[in-house]
């Protein structure tokens, strides 16, 4: 089949937009197919939860790596690679006798998931003209914002019927044409270094810098600071980091340049795009918890409110996409920072008499700040940057904002755990029901304030 290089150029985006999302899909889908899964295997929720833990710190972990594979390896043989670890991930998990196997099978697909996150970006940024790549990384977002809010909606829905391996069984067919499609429809180039070098103690000060960061964000969840495993990993993460950073300076052959920091775009880009990803996925893990505690609904309502918000994200991303094409970063990226920032701060106002409609209406108020934000933070930031940069670039914003999603997630729930059971105590026996909303008010208020420095920065950065 012959395609003009424009039309490779659509082929290729359109083959790693579609697994990125499949892959931000799988990150998430198992969520809602915990207690199946824990019932298969006879174990308890606290094993259960690493299918989702060891996920993302796989994930955080491998999206480095690909600065280096990209050098190596021409984009066709990434896409590739990716397939190939997706693949085989999907088949294990279909067959997975055991839980362990599982964890394998989920190991594997987060590898291709890490590949395939700075990719997208990669592909957006210097397969498209300068003047379409606002609306190629809006089309890239649905992968980043679309995909995995319905995750935890499609996994409920394949759990309640067929069984949670049937989402193997999907994605096995999905990437086998997607495989298909690359061999008939992506060209080939010759775009990579057959001398890059790969640089080991900067790979292991990476894995063990932003893997101690995410495993002590995730166990900062669920236990109090003072645990052994939030305050060791996270501070031995911390550790590692700096000491990435600082070698990635002075050596020779970086795993991440950074050299993306002398633009002034990526900078700013960089603290707006962490701040907004420690503002909302938080929220993806709060809300449904205020929606069942204090206001005392169910699970069903809590997804409910998460439905008009998902399908914004499937029409706006493209659509903040073609305006920056059109009018330009600022207008878009401070227009949307708006509706984050009033969506976010109206959630502090509101109690545990307040109706579905009107938390699926604010919900759906932050998701269109959201879904308008992510593909113009993205293309603004890397566009100061030179071409060979742009995959450097592209891997460390998807690693920081995973680690910052992280943090945000831990420091709500932290909020929560510290202020609920004063508050309970302090309420007494009529007032509980009242007062017990105020924790997670006050997290609220921490994505709100995550949501203004977003704001902020637009307004003072981006020209």
């Amino acid at each position: 089949m012959h395609l003009s290089e424009k039309g490779h150029a659509y082929a290729l985006f359109a083959i790693v937009v579609i697994t990125c999302a499949l892959g931000s899909l799988t990150q998430t889908v198992m969520n809602s197919m915990l207690t199946e899964v824990c019932d298969d295997f006879a174990i308890d929720a606290a094993v259960g939860q690493w299918v989702t833990t060891a996920y993302m710190l796989v994930m955080g972990i491998t999206v480095p790596v690909v600065t280096f594979l990209s050098r190596r390896l021409s984009v066709k043989r990434l896409v590739y690679l990716a397939l190939g670890f997706y693949l085989a991930g999907s088949a294990a998990g279909f067959f997975a006798p055991t839980f362990a196997v599982l964890i394998v099978a989920r190991v594997l697909q987060a590898i291709a998931t890490g590949i395939t996150l700075p990719l997208v970006q990669s592909v957006a940024m210097t397969r498209f003209p300068r003047e379409r790549t606002g609306t190629a990384m809006g089309i890239g977002g649905i992968a980043m914002g679309f995909a995995p809010n319905i995750g935890p909606l499609i996994g409920g829905a394949l759990a309640g019927t067929w069984g949670w391996r049937s989402f193997y069984v999907m994605l096995v067919g999905l990437l086998a044409l997607l495989w298909t499609a690359t061999a008939l429809l992506v060209k080939s180039h010759g775009d990579h270094e057959s001398d890059a070098v790969f640089d080991f103690p900067s790979f292991v000060q990476s894995t063990l810098g932003f893997g101690g960061l995410l495993l002590g964000a995730s166990n900062a969840a669920a236990m109090p600071l003072t645990a052994f495993q939030v305050w060791v990993p996270a501070l031995l993460g911390a550790v590692f980091i700096v000491m990435f950073v600082l070698r990635q300076r002075r050596i020779e052959h970086p795993l991440i340049s950074m050299g993306i920091f002398r633009s002034r775009h990526y900078r700013a880009a960089f603290v707006a795009q962490n701040c907004l990803f420690a503002s909302f996925m938080g929220i993806t893990l709060i809300l449904p918890l205020f929606i069942q505690g204090p206001c005392g609904m169910t699970a069903l309502d809590a997804g409910i409110a998460f439905i008009p918000a998902t399908v914004v994200a499937l029409f706006v991303n493209p659509l903040a996409g073609v305006l920056v094409d059109r009018i330009g970063p600022r207008k878009v990226c401070v227009t949307a920072a708006l509706f984050l920032t009033v969506g976010a701060g109206s959630f502090m106002f509101v109690g545990s008499d307040a109706p579905l409609w009107l938390l699926t209406t604010l919900q759906g108020v932050r998701a269109v700040g959201v879904s308008a934000l992510v593909g113009p933070l993205n293309s603004w930031g890397l566009s100061g940057l030179d071409r060979h940069l742009i995959m450097d670039g592209s891997a460390f914003f998807a690693t920081a904002r995973q680690a910052c999603a992280s943090l945000g997630t831990a420091l709500m729930m932290l909020i929560i755990s510290a202020l609920g059971a004063g508050a309970v105590a302090a309420a007494g026996v009529d007032g509980g029901a009242a007062l017990t909303a105020l924790p997670y008010e006050a997290a609220f208020g921490l994505s709100t304030l995550f949501s203004a420095a977003v704001l902020a920065t637009a307004l003072w950065k981006i020209r």
